[in-house]
């Protein structure tokens, strides 16, 4: 974030000096800061950023080539000269601890033809699927493995789920009271 803030003061001010450059990394600085107290931003998220950029570009990029596979499954669907589809619901559940994941997970499998994601709740999803071999192997899909590994390096990273909610046990015992 620091950096966003140092490239946009030299942007904003069209030409670089040294003058420019010294309060722009002074101001840059003060930004930071005041983001970090007062805005809950920290600066492990920079940190998290990085390290799941990469993880990030290679889901996008098998989420493309579902969505390419699943259009030219819909399009034999639609050209072959069987009459009848079996539309099914699909109900499963997966081992996703954030809501990012799991909210992610589901507009992808709404994303590709063919299946739609009908709810998602603490129970587990329901998938709509326009033949029932689309729904073969939807819970452990190359997406549930690809957001198990962003997860467990966001964990890794934060001490927490993709989220912010800590997965850290409560104190409490047995009877609700504070041990």
């Amino acid at each position: 974030m620091f950096i966003l803030f140092f490239l946009l003061w030299v942007i904003f001010n069209g030409k670089m000096t040294l003058e420019i450059a010294l309060f722009g990394l002074v101001l840059a600085a003060v930004m930071v800061f005041f983001c970090c107290k007062f805005l809950g931003y920290r600066l492990k998220m920079e940190l998290l950023l990085f390290v799941m950029a990469g993880p990030f570009l290679q889901y996008l990029g098998v989420l493309f080539i579902e969505i390419l596979k699943a259009n030219w499954c819909v399009i034999k669907y639609i050209f072959n000269s069987r009459d009848e589809l079996d539309p099914v619901l699909v109900h499963f559940d997966v081992p996703l601890k954030s809501k990012f994941a799991r909210v992610v997970l589901a507009n992808s499998i709404t994303l590709t033809p063919g299946t739609i994601t009908a709810t998602l709740d603490r129970e587990g999803y329901t998938v709509h699927c326009l033949d029932r071999e689309l729904g073969v192997g939807i819970d452990q899909s190359v997406f549930v493995k690809l957001l198990m590994i962003m997860e467990a390096k966001a964990d890794r990273i934060l001490g927490s789920t993709m989220d912010g909610s800590s997965d850290a046990p409560d104190k409490t015992g047995a009877e609700g009271q504070k041990n």
